[in-house]
């Protein structure tokens, strides 16, 4: 939304001065005189590095989304109206860009404007999942429910996905930390013993030569080093965006070995999840596939979820384009089909997901247990290697001074 700065009198004759935001300046200046302002003056703020709000990555935590749903499910049960919990959750919640956008929703609903109409001018902050399922709830007159069932969805997804974010941090760290070891011995340590040596004229073996000069390419072009690693990191982010190559990257992450495993069940426990929550609150199964394939956050599923929604556009079954891509056990597309046959598919897509939450949770433990030791091994056999291309030849170097003695 965008940002003016005004100038006016109030209903007393007093001169006003501020910054409203809105849609466009007909917005501001229409939320000024419910405000009893007449409006003298109004010009656009133009957006700079100053105002401008930096955000990397999505604008609201999903954690801080699920306390949201919760507070405001709690203060609808207790008899606090739509707005009134709006303006409290505003006050509150710790999140700026929330905060901000609760603060404009807040306006929509003083206006008349139902809270769907309002959450969908800010579709950075509030997902397509919350506003349909918002729009189903109006429509149904379960406000309450529906909040319930998307502070259920959003805390389930929040817990599995910090699951497999914890099991991959841990190689990550390793990773890093092997790097900075591997950097500081061969630019502070290995150099002090280059000279001894040279000076000593002993024939070096292989491991001692490589590292060597491995050292002297570290001296003269770390810089290099990082640009090379800055690079990889910009062109992994920004193929990632397009839809196109964030396909080859999902896929090939799914094929990595132990982790892939963890990812697909990862995306399956979201994925069923999603459609679950979406069926219960009777959004239409073909506006239910549209969401979850763009929340789904991998483009292999997106892909397939696509093609079954074409398929129930052609009047087939749902689990058709399933049943022939690997991505989908037979578990899923089994459950998928009774839930199709007996009417519950939201039950059976609910049962799917406690299934392979529990999975990934007990996925990330075992993980966690075995990549431990095998991360030590790799950081130890890197730091060894370097220590013994080190000691090897002035082993030599002593026995020649031994001998010579």
């Amino acid at each position: 939304m965008a940002q003016f700065k005004y100038q006016g009198r109030d209903v007393h004759g007093r001169k006003q001065r501020g910054v409203i935001t809105g849609e466009s300046k007909r917005e501001a200046m229409l939320k000024l005189r419910e405000k009893g302002i007449k409006v003298t003056e109004i010009n656009e703020v133009p957006e700079t590095l100053l105002n401008k709000e930096i955000t990397f990555g999505k604008p609201v935590k999903l954690q801080d989304f699920a306390i949201y749903l919760r507070q405001f499910s709690t203060l609808l049960k207790a008899g606090v109206s739509v707005v009134d919990s709006t303006r409290i959750l505003a006050n509150q919640t710790e999140s700026k860009a929330l905060k901000k956008a609760l603060a404009a929703v807040e306006e929509e609903l003083r206006a008349g404007n139902p809270l769907s109409a309002a959450a969908a001018k800010h579709k950075r902050i509030f997902p397509p999942m919350f506003i349909n399922m918002i729009k189903a709830g109006e429509a149904g007159g379960n406000m309450d429910e529906t909040l319930d069932r998307l502070a259920d969805h959003f805390e389930k997804v929040h817990r599995t996905k910090q699951k497999v974010i914890s099991a991959l941090t841990y190689p990550f760290v390793v990773a890093i930390i092997a790097v900075i070891v591997v950097i500081f011995l061969l630019v502070a340590v290995v150099p002090t013993f280059v000279q001894m040596f040279v000076n000593f004229g002993a024939e070096l073996p292989a491991i001692t030569k490589f590292v060597l000069n491995s050292s002297k390419f570290m001296q003269s072009y770390w810089w290099i080093m990082i640009l090379v690693m800055i690079s990889f990191y910009v062109l992994f982010v920004l193929l990632k965006k397009r839809k196109e190559t964030k396909y080859y990257i999902d896929y090939m992450m799914l094929r990595i070995p132990i982790f892939g495993k963890m990812l697909q069940k990862a995306a399956l426990a979201r994925m069923t999840r999603t459609l679950s929550s979406l069926f219960s609150s009777s959004v239409p199964i073909l506006q239910a596939l549209a969401i979850v394939e763009n929340v789904v956050e991998n483009e292999v599923v997106a892909k397939v979820l696509s093609q079954s929604r074409d398929a129930l556009e052609r009047g087939q079954s749902l689990t058709e384009p399933m049943k022939k891509h690997w991505f989908f056990p037979p578990l899923v597309t089994q459950m998928i089909a009774i839930g199709e046959e007996t009417g519950s598919l939201d039950v059976m897509l609910a049962k799917v997901a406690d299934f392979y939450e529990a999975e990934v949770e007990a996925a990330t433990d075992r993980l966690k247990s075995l990549i431990e030791p095998m991360m030590i091994i790799f950081l130890a056999s890197i730091v060894g290697t370097i220590v013994t291309s080190i000691l090897v030849p002035m082993f030599d170097i002593f026995n020649q001074i031994q001998k010579s003695a």
